[in-house]
This record gives C-alpha cells, structure tokens and sequence, in this order.
C-alpha cells in the first residue's frame, strides 16, 4: 500500500514537472505586442527560449518575420532585451519574487501578417539541464530520477512555504481593507444621518416661517 502511494506521488510530481516544462506555440500579429507573465520565486532559476516558426518549410525565413523581446519583473527592471530577432534565448536568477513578464512586439507591415513563434519557459527545477546532471555524475538511472524527484520535492515544497506567505499578506492586506470599509461604512452613514436631520432642520424653519405649524 505504501509502495503504491509512493508509486503515485512519484507520477504526480514528474507530471507537475512536466506540464512545467511544456513549450507554448502563438502568433502575433504585425504592429502588436503580446506578452506572457509567469510568478517566479526569488533566488529561482529561469531560463527561456523562443523562436520564429518558418511558415514555409525548405526556405529561408521572411526578413519580415522579426521580433523584439524585452524581459522585465513585477518592479520594472529589465532582464533582457534585443530587437529585430528570429530566435533568442534568456537565462537569469530572480533577485525579486512576483510576476516576471515576457513581451514580444512586431513592427508594423502591411499587408498586416501573424508571425508564429515557438517559446519555451522554465522555471525552478524544470530549468535545471537534467542530462548534464546524469552525464557529469555518471549516475544509473534509478539515481538519476531520485535526484530529480528530490530536486522536484524540495521546489514544490518551497513553493509551499512561498504561497503560504503569499497568503499571509493577503489575509493582512483584507483586514486593512476591511477596517477601511468599515470606517467608510460608518462615515457614510453618519454624513447621512447629518444631511437628513439639516434637511428636516431646513423643513421645519420653512413650516415655521410660513407659519404653517
């Protein structure tokens, strides 16, 4: 029973890995920008990989077929950049923890054309080269999935840890919009209150006047 468990925890976490590691294929559009975000933990290795898919296979690719890629955090700076490109890689370890975000933008052509472009972006252990790590160790191959699985255990479990204070400041940052709320709430009420006892302050000077009551 165990056994199983494992088994399973063991498909689980490979299956986390991979769908981590999966490339995305999109087009963009001439004179428009698209950019893709991922949240990076600090001290986590990323390393990214795009290039333009040739639309006609055998022959060279389109001059027109160029991007501009431009890599920045959640503070505003800048990773990498490079302009006018048809393929490109970056690597880097995330001094700041948040939204890391990727732009890719096209000149203007016209007639207007979409550009298909192949990017492939890891994160934490599914940036690590893993055959590099079974060539240099020279490692069966039963060490060589227990030091991934390992590897893989430690990231989700700091991930873990990460989330959990990502938590945190937001149950924080809830409490002080809540007491906002409520002091909003309480201040809304008693400048009603105010306008309705000057409105029958008003109401009654008038009647009073008009020597109604």
């Amino acid at each position: 029973m165990k056994l199983q468990r494992f088994a399973i925890s063991i498909v689980t976490i490979l299956g986390l890995l991979s769908a981590i590691a999966q490339s995305l294929r999109f087009e963009l559009e001439s004179g428009h920008t698209k950019c893709i975000a991922e949240d990076i933990k600090s001290n986590s290795m990323t390393v990214g990989h795009y290039s333009i898919v040739n639309p006609n296979e055998g022959q060279p690719l389109p001059e027109s077929h160029r991007v501009t890629v431009k890599v920045t955090s959640a503070f505003g700076n800048s990773y990498h950049s490079t302009e006018n490109v048809q393929t490109g890689q970056f690597s880097f370890q995330a001094v700041e923890a948040g939204d890391y975000m990727v732009c890719f933008s096209a000149i203007d052509h016209q007639p207007s054309l979409k550009i298909p472009i192949e990017f492939d972006w890891r994160s934490g252990v599914a940036a690590k080269d893993w055959s590099n790590v079974a060539k240099k160790g020279s490692v069966d191959a039963m060490e060589y999935e227990l030091k991934k699985l390992a590897d893989t255990i430690t990231s989700i479990h700091e991930e873990m840890f990460y989330l959990r204070e990502r938590e945190r400041e937001m149950q924080e940052l809830n409490k002080v919009t809540n007491s906002r709320m409520a002091w909003l709430s309480f201040l809304s009420l008693f400048i009603c209150l105010s306008v309705a006892g000057m409105q029958v302050w008003h109401l009654k000077s008038f009647f009073e006047k008009k020597k109604l009551i």
